[in-house]
C-alpha cells in the first residue's frame, strides 16, 4: 500500500511527439502535439470529457462538435493534397507529351546523312580590272582606292577614322577631307573644294 501511494495518479496523457525528422517545422509540429495532448480527442477524449460533467448532454455535444470540425480539417487537408497530387501529375504529362513532341520534331528535321554544307564565299574576291570586293566586310574596293558600302551602293567611310560634328559635318582623318552638312568635300590640307554635292 505505501508503495502506491508515492506513485502518481494514473492519468490518461497522449504520447508527445516532439518532432520528426521529416517535419519542415518541428517547433510548430512539437506545440500542435503538445495542445493534442492536452485535449484528448476521438470518441474516448469526448466520453472522458462527458464524464468530468456529470455525463451532461452539453459537454458531450461541444466535444461532438469539436471532433467533427477536427475530421472536417482532415477532410480538407486531404482534398488540397488530392489536388496537389492532380496538378502534379497533369503537369508532368503535359511535360512528357511536349518532350515526346519535341524529340518527333527533331527528328523530322535531323540532317541528312551524306549532307554537304554549301560553301561559303571567300573573305576577298579578287576581278580582273583589279577591283576587289570584301565578303566580310561588304566593302567594293575600286583600283583607285575609292571604296563603295557593298550594301548600300554610297562611298564606304571608315567609322574609326570620322570625327562626327554637332551640324552633321564630318572630318574623315584617314583621308584629311572635311565633308560639310550640305555634301561639300574639303581638302583639309589644302584648303581646296574636292567637290560639291548639291
Amino acid at each position: 500500500m505505501e508503495r502506491n501511494a508515492n506513485r502518481a495518479p494514473d492519468m490518461a496523457i497522449a504520447p508527445i511527439n516532439i518532432a520528426s525528422a521529416t517535419a519542415g517545422n518541428w517547433l510548430k509540429e512539437a506545440q500542435e502535439s503538445l495542445i493534442a495532448a492536452e485535449n484528448a480527442g476521438g470518441l474516448l477524449g469526448t466520453l472522458q470529457h462527458s464524464k468530468d460533467n456529470n455525463g451532461s448532454i452539453k459537454s458531450f455535444l461541444a466535444n461532438s462538435q469539436r471532433t467533427a470540425a477536427n475530421i472536417a480539417l482532415i477532410s480538407q487537408g486531404s482534398l488540397d493534397a488530392i489536388r496537389d497530387l492532380t496538378l502534379k501529375m497533369a503537369s508532368d504529362a503535359y511535360q512528357k507529351y511536349a518532350d515526346e513532341k519535341f524529340e518527333a520534331l527533331a527528328k523530322q528535321n535531323a540532317q541528312p546523312v551524306n549532307y554537304t554544307p554549301p560553301k561559303q564565299l571567300d573573305a576577298v574576291i579578287y576581278f580582273a580590272d583589279g577591283t576587289t570586293l570584301d565578303t566580310v566586310k561588304n566593302i567594293f574596293t575600286m583600283p583607285d582606292g575609292k571604296q563603295i558600302d557593298a550594301k548600300t551602293g554610297k562611298e564606304y567611310v571608315d567609322e574609326s577614322a570620322i570625327i562626327r560634328l554637332a551640324n552633321g559635318a564630318y572630318l574623315d582623318t584617314k583621308n584629311n577631307i572635311l565633308v560639310m552638312a550640305n555634301g561639300t568635300k574639303i581638302d583639309t590640307v589644302t584648303g581646296l573644294i574636292v567637290s560639291t554635292t548639291a
